[in-house]
């Protein structure tokens, strides 16, 4: 018996270990991605008063549980994910947008790729790769770069 599970666990590890691609393929497969067309793309930014931010300078009407009317009736909050593989191993493509509702115009968007899984199996958190960083690429980065605070009146 104290043989057969050093065995079970050996067996475990290299059936893991085989059942697809290791996390540093995956990886580069994300950054591969990110290459083609990660990150954010800004076509028209929006000045807003300062009351329409709090005092982190974020804005104030941004409600990420309302889906696509998380930024209420002028403008529509669109997510997109895309799974190009899922289960122990994830790879996925995220894409946010800012739409100006009245018109249909496609005022931003950012694009990232992560990779989930892929680590030896254990009752750890399984580890995870994301390109670009969410803090560069992720959708509050997109509301930072499209709602812009005007500058108390002294601008334009």
């Amino acid at each position: 018996m104290k043989t057969l599970i050093p065995l079970i666990f050996l067996l475990t590890l290299v059936t893991a270990c085989a059942s697809g691609p290791g996390k540093a393929e995956l990886d580069a497969e994300v950054r591969r991605l990110c290459a083609i067309d990660g990150g954010v793309r800004v076509y028209e930014t929006v000045m807003l008063p300062a009351e329409k931010f709090n005092q982190w300078g974020q804005i104030n009407f941004y409600r990420p549980d309302q889906g696509e009317n998380a930024l209420g009736s002028e403008y529509i909050f669109r997510v997109d994910r895309h799974y190009y593989r899922s289960g122990e191993q994830n790879l996925i493509r995220h894409r946010y947008q800012i739409i100006l509702r009245s018109s249909g115009k496609l005022m931003a968007e950012t694009v990232s790729y992560g990779r989930g899984g892929g680590d030896i199996p254990g009752p750890w958190h399984p580890s995870s790769f994301t390109c670009p960083d969410v803090r560069v690429a992720g959708p509050n980065a997109l509301l930072k770069a499209v709602f812009i605070q005007r500058n108390n009146g002294r601008g334009k």
